[in-house]
């Protein structure tokens, strides 16, 4: 299970413990800021491309939807999520529980600024029933981020 390899990653840095199974879906920032009892925005969604390079992930916040123009400039190419088969196949997580832990090789990380104007935040931990509570720098830690980017806009 996708939930087994997040924590066994998570293992690496002493924050499997940590992990949080809830009775209800926190697929959706939505549903997991009513599960983890938190406002939407501090939900760190991760969300999946293709690039290129191939696989990517970015960590957003909660409230905050992609810029296509970022993107593109960043990038060098037009968004394109993957299918949530592709998800299964080139990420190892379903849609609803995508993190940046426990994730196929050659997949690669960025976190998005809009993350930085929070203490915590609440990424997924594999499963569409799951999250933990993270400082920044231990997402950092643990993430295997490649760079800090800009490229969200948040919704007024």
């Amino acid at each position: 299970m996708a939930i087994d390899k997040a924590r066994e990653h998570l293992k690496k840095y002493g924050f499997e413990d940590r992990v949080k199974e809830f009775d209800v879906s926190s697929a959706t920032v939505e549903l997991a800021a009513k599960a983890v009892g938190v406002e939407p925005c501090r939900i760190a969604k991760t969300l999946s491309f293709m690039t290129k390079e191939g696989p990517i992930l970015i960590v957003t916040a909660g409230d905050a939807r992609i810029d296509n123009k970022k993107y593109k400039d960043q990038f060098h190419v037009k968004a394109k999520m993957l299918t949530p088969e592709e998800v299964i196949e080139l990420v190892g997580h379903a849609v609803g529980g995508v993190c940046p832990f426990g994730i196929k090789e050659g997949v690669f990380v960025y976190l998005d600024e809009s993350l930085k104007r929070f203490e915590t935040v609440f990424p997924a931990c594999g499963s569409a029933n799951s999250a933990i509570e993270l400082t920044i720098s231990e997402l950092e830690q643990c993430s295997g981020y490649v760079a800090w980017i800009d490229i969200s806009k948040e919704i007024v």
